[in-house]
């Protein structure tokens, strides 16, 4: 028995990753095969750090254990299926009238754009907007229109100009951790005819009193057509969710659903995870404490960011030799960034920082020391030509 458990051990390590694991193949650089035990990670979307939990990892065991066999393709999962339960249960968690889960984020958003969009229909999309919602609307044959990041006035003249389609946004970016101008965009849908679309990947379960994203938030459920998410990130699970509150389209929510099912462990887990992210409101406590804490020492520096109040921090740097020395100085100091390049803005270069409840107020202020021993260090002067 005890090789089995270790087996089963192995399996769901392999499946979450351990947290060295999943931060080695995400930031593998500047010579270094692996964060050390004291490592700082700020290249992680684990942002309540539950990656490990015990409640879901004995979740996932106990689905392995049963070991079901193969379900049948998702749009034919009878009404009491595990993973259509659980839609349900996330639905309800975000006060939408329907939900379903997808095999990714990717399925999601491609499920809810051929859902709202169709041959032809305009669809507008913020050019900051996750590679997904774009693809989504390309699967459905619709127009894609490119709207200024976060600019409202840019987006209502496109829609004046080609008339009523689909809004696609993201509630927090995650290249930048800017915030989406919900209300307003809100506003410019109702007026136009418009629906909505919003990602929140990267809000869901960090936002709202009880993590149900920026849409909750702001008090907006019920005037948001459709919401999607990788749940990647806070929720740390190999998944996708659609909720709809557009009345015309929730029943067909569940035919909508691509992709093969979630397996029964994973599933188990995620469900766990809810959980958790529910019962723990002292995680987004600290996502909040942290990033404010790392925010402004940052600020009082004197290092530029994209102004927000969210996890991720995106340091503006002048070129992108300077975003890639910075992030190769912190990983000298054993704290791990991202260099970020535009491919909106060739112009803008960006060292990004993702917060996440793991970290201490000691993590945050050594960070915060090394960023100020960076800054009072003279530059390395060009090498003579």
């Amino acid at each position: 028995m005890t090789s089995a458990h270790q087996r089963l051990g192995e399996r769901i390590r392999h499946l979450r990753g351990s947290a060295d694991g999943r931060r080695a193949r995400r930031l593998a650089t500047a010579g270094r095969a692996r964060p050390g035990p004291r490592t700082i990670v700020l290249t992680c979307g684990d942002y309540l750090a539950i990656g490990e939990h015990p409640r879901v990892t004995r979740a996932m065991l106990a689905g392995l254990r049963a070991a079901p066999g193969p379900s049948a393709p998702g749009a034919d999962l009878p009404g009491d299926h595990p993973q259509v339960l659980l839609g349900a249960r996330f639905a309800r968690y975000l006060d939408a009238r329907h939900g379903v889960l997808h095999p990714s984020g990717r399925h999601a958003a491609t499920a809810a754009l051929q859902l709202a969009a169709g041959p032809g229909t305009p669809v507008y999309l913020d050019a900051l907007a996750h590679l997904s919602l774009w693809s989504g609307a390309r699967a459905a044959g619709a127009d894609t229109v490119c709207f200024q990041h976060n600019d409202l006035a840019d987006l209502r003249r496109r829609v004046e100009a080609a008339g009523p389609g689909v809004i696609c946004v993201d509630a927090v970016y995650g290249t930048d951790g800017s915030v989406c101008p919900l209300a307003g965009l809100v506003e410019i849908a109702e007026a136009h005819g418009c629906l909505l679309v919003v990602d929140e990947s990267h809000a869901v379960g960090v936002r709202g009193p009880r993590g149900g994203g920026l849409v909750g938030e702001l008090g907006l459920t019920g005037r948001v057509d459709f919401r999607t998410a990788g749940l990647g990130k806070a929720f740390c699970a190999r998944a996708g969710l659609v909720v709809c509150d557009h009345p015309a389209f929730a029943g067909a929510l569940g035919a909508a659903a691509s992709g093969p099912p979630l397996p029964a462990h994973e599933v188990a887990g995620l469900a766990a995870a809810l959980d958790v992210v529910h019962a723990d409101g002292w995680r987004r406590d600290r996502v909040r404490a942290a990033s404010g804490r790392l925010r402004g020492g940052l600020a009082a520096l004197g290092f530029g960011a994209v102004d927000a109040d969210t996890q991720i921090i995106a340091l503006e740097t002048a070129t992108e030799a300077e975003a890639v020395r910075l992030r190769d100085e912190l990983v000298g100091r054993d704290i791990f960034s991202a260099a970020l390049f535009s491919s909106v803005s060739p112009s803008r270069t960006l060292l990004r920082l993702a917060v996440h409840a793991g970290l201490t107020d000691d993590d945050v202020d050594r960070v915060l020391t090394a960023c100020e021993e960076l800054t009072a260090r003279p530059a390395t002067p060009a090498p003579a030509h």
